[in-house]
């Protein structure tokens, strides 16, 4: 495999997130610098840090864990209306600098506690269409001279961005991740992104949704590069594929009791949630390996479903994602420290063979 691979960094001010054993100290610098750390030492290339209100705040945490490593990149999540493009531009631009173009940025639109910092996003197409500006002058900072954008949701006149981003071969600015179903939001990714995340979708689901988007880059003038496509996941992966699938009915039994009862069909989420949420209704496992009981329990995002399996048949089913056209993998399972050495150790060497 010639892909990105990375990993989950959590970025939370309460201990415990799925399944996390508690320790002290568990978001202290030093605690995630160990994460970081392991990440370097074990091959990974860095890691996904997490965003929404109430969480330390994502841009403080990645520099810090920039700063303590040598190659960790860090994949910051950032929300339009909590950010502003201008604002987002020059701090992700310094931050490259001073790491050599380690910097990446994850765009997010979905619904937030709004309110909390004073953000009025509106409905879905607002709020993507204000994301799509905020693509449009981040880049634009990003890559050219002077700016002067006039839009419904940002404008910027005559901007000037004094310290550009680190530029490497292709590679003009930090790569802008964004993930999201609907059609407004795919529509976004097609114009503006470069890589589209997906959720742990089964082969053909992620086929679809990458044949809607080529045709959507087409149809919309894409300007850019091609949109390059990723995958979210959880992956638990052990020496065996007994031990792996008995390791995932053991935290799948530990979900049901924390719950206490399935989730009621009809819950009202996200459009790419709720894709996952629907996969139950095919099968407990698709693709040989696919897990989707965990999604009918209350987990969410990446932990809807997983990858069960050895380090071969997890291997094999990155493989096929791919052999789609899928190119970034961001992967996690916990014990996050312990698993970012096992798979490190395990998964790595066989994707990279």
């Amino acid at each position: 495999m010639s892909s990105h691979l990375l990993w989950y960094i959590p970025n939370q001010t309460q201990p415990g997130h799925r399944g996390e054993p508690t320790v002290e100290g568990h978001n202290s610098l030093d605690h995630l610098t160990r994460h970081a750390r392991a990440l370097e030492d074990s091959g990974w290339e860095g890691a996904l840090l997490g965003t929404s209100w109430g969480r330390p705040d994502t841009f403080t945490v990645a520099t810090a864990l920039a700063a303590r490593t040598t190659t960790f990149k860090p994949l910051i999540a950032v929300r339009p209306g909590y950010w502003r493009p201008a604002h987002l531009a020059a701090s992700a631009a310094t931050l490259d600098h001073l790491t050599g173009g380690r910097a990446l940025i994850n765009i997010v639109s979905g619904q937030d506690d709004l309110a909390a910092y004073g953000d009025v996003e509106g409905d879905q197409a607002h709020r993507y269409a204000r994301t799509r500006e905020f693509l449009q002058i981040v880049r634009r900072l990003w890559t050219q001279d002077e700016v002067t954008f006039a839009g419904e949701h940002f404008s910027v006149a005559g901007s000037r961005l004094e310290l550009k981003p680190v530029t490497v071969g292709e590679r003009r600015h930090p790569t802008l991740y964004f993930g999201g179903a609907s059609d407004a939001a795919q529509r976004v990714a097609a114009a503006e992104a470069d890589v589209q995340l997906f959720w742990g979708e089964p082969l053909d689901g992620v086929a679809e949704r990458i044949a809607r988007l080529r045709a959507l880059e087409q149809e919309l003038g894409r300007e850019h590069a091609p949109l390059e496509f990723g995958l979210r996941i959880t992956t638990v992966v052990r020496d065996t594929t007994d031990e792996a699938w008995a390791a995932a009915e053991q935290k799948v039994a530990a979900l049901a009791a924390s719950t206490g009862q399935r989730l009621r069909p009809g819950r009202r989420t996200a459009v790419g949630q709720q894709r996952l949420l629907d996969l139950a209704a095919r099968g407990e496992v698709l693709d040989d390996i696919l897990y989707t009981t965990p999604g009918t329990l209350g987990a969410g995002g990446a932990a809807t479903t997983w990858l069960v399996g050895s380090a071969q048949d997890v291997a094999k089913a990155l493989r096929r994602y791919e052999d789609l056209g899928v190119t970034h993998f961001v992967l996690s399972d916990t014990p996050y420290l312990q698993e970012i050495e096992r798979q490190g150790r395990e998964l790595l060497p066989l994707l990279r063979s």
